[in-house]
């Protein structure tokens, strides 16, 4: 089948990148594949095949006010397609439905997030505008792709969709390769200042809801000096959690890093004393799958896979969180 495909994952024109080889371990499942990014002009990428059946196009757009009248643009070049596919049903699906209708091809909405969650939507004017595009766009798709039943079931509940048309399809992590990877970067060596060491691992956005475990670490530090926390990733809201740190004297207790290679994230799994997880809500929440498959032991709030992983779960209470770390690390020390 010939798909087309509009998402916002820059990181496709990366490629060493992790998007960039999940793409192509796909390729394979199509006759032709293009990829519609939606992108500023300023970034600078170019159209650029990245397989014999494959492209990545560029909207590069003037300003974000522009990328779904440039998506459509675009696509609308891109003929022959039997498929749209949008990876949200949002602004990439507003412009996936417009195209699809150009074209009378059929049309596909992913949701990766869990717009049913009600912190989504109280969380920005922007995120209330998103959840009513997906409200007026999901009856209208042809087919549903969701990455957990937690999305499905609202749908199916909330938006009374039927249970046929939506496919449950997690993302794929592969964990035997986290299983049998070697330990490169031991944790407890790299920072042999910390006897406890929690691991966070994602972008820092609103959403993740780092300041959580930042408060927690005020409280834990009382308790347990020694203990480190190791944020790892990047995102807009990287200067206000680095100030919420500096605020709480916790910089010598809190080491922040970028993001990192797939492989040196495994052996930070597998050497770390717990793995934290603060979201707000998460569609899926992959990193939740990688650290179960490292066998470490998981904190989370209830989002995403939490539950399935077997994550203890905490709420977003401070005190709550503080008192489940503190007992998981008492418990591991008797």
């Amino acid at each position: 089948m010939k798909i087309l495909t509009i998402g916002s994952d820059r990181q496709l024109f990366d490629a060493a990148s992790e998007v960039r080889r999940r793409t192509l371990n796909s390729t394979s499942n199509f006759t032709e594949l293009k990829i519609i990014v939606l992108a500023k002009k300023s970034l600078g990428f170019n159209p650029e095949q990245i397989a014999l059946n494959s492209w990545i196009y560029p909207t590069n757009s003037i300003c974000r006010l522009n990328y779904i009248w440039d998506a459509v643009r675009l696509g609308k070049n891109l003929r022959d397609s039997q498929m749209v596919s949008a990876q949200d049903p949002f602004e990439c699906g507003l412009a996936a439905w417009l195209i699809s209708r150009h074209f009378r091809a059929k049309l596909e909405l992913q949701i990766h997030t869990d717009l049913g969650s009600p912190y989504f939507w109280q969380e920005s004017i922007k995120n209330k505008i998103r959840f009513l595009m997906a409200k007026f766009l999901l009856p209208r798709a042809d087919n549903i792709r969701v990455v957990s039943e937690r999305i499905k079931n609202f749908l199916t509940h909330h938006f009374s969709l039927p249970a046929s048309k939506i496919t449950v399809r997690p993302i794929a992590v592969n964990t035997e390769q986290i299983k049998t990877a070697p330990i490169k970067t031991d944790l407890h060596k790299k920072y042999p200042q910390f006897d406890k060491i929690i691991l966070m691992a994602s972008r820092l956005t609103k959403e993740k809801n780092i300041g959580l475990a930042i408060e927690a670490m005020r409280e834990i530090v009382k308790a347990r000096p020694r203990t480190g926390l190791i944020v790892v990733g990047s995102g807009p809201e990287e200067k206000k959690i680095k100030f919420l740190t500096s605020y709480f004297s916790l910089s010598e207790n809190i080491v922040f890093e970028p993001q990192l290679n797939q492989e040196t994230l495994y052996s930070y799994y597998k050497t770390c004393d717990l793995f934290l997880l603060t979201s707000w809500y998460e569609g899926y929440g992959m990193t939740l799958i990688e650290a179960q498959a490292a066998g470490g032991k998981i904190i989370s709030t209830d989002v995403g896979v939490a539950r399935a992983v077997g994550a203890i779960i905490t709420d977003f209470s401070v005190t709550t969180l503080v008192e489940k770390i503190l007992r998981l690390f008492q418990s591991r020390s008797s």
